[in-house]
């Protein structure tokens, strides 16, 4: 097991919670993720874990390799405009260990 792997099951949690309050604050799909964020979470989990930089990998923002196809970007970029404010109240330790990890420079 190496050192990122944590690193990179924390993003994934930071992704769930930002469609999280999107879904929550945009559709009001109640308790649940409407049919469209859910497809969306599993899109994202599956890019995630099939990334070529695996352990190397830096947060997505900073990633060089685009995982996503354009119409997924869009979506995703529209989530985190929603959703990357309001991260720091709802879950403000998954956002300190983001920021953290934005900070972070992979080995090669």
């Amino acid at each position: 097991m190496s050192t990122m792997q944590p690193r990179i099951e924390r993003e994934q949690r930071t992704v769930t919670a930002l469609i999280r309050i999107h879904c929550h604050g945009r559709h009001h799909a109640g308790p649940e993720l409407c049919a469209g964020c859910t497809d969306l979470q599993r899109y994202v989990a599956e890019r995630m874990a099939r990334c070529v930089l695996h352990d190397a990998k830096p947060t997505c923002a900073t990633c060089k390799a685009r995982c996503f196809a354009p119409p997924q970007q869009v979506r995703f970029r529209a989530i985190l405009r929603y959703a990357g404010p309001q991260l720091f109240w709802r879950q403000p330790l998954l956002a300190l260990w983001h920021h953290f990890d934005t900070r972070h420079t992979p080995p090669r």
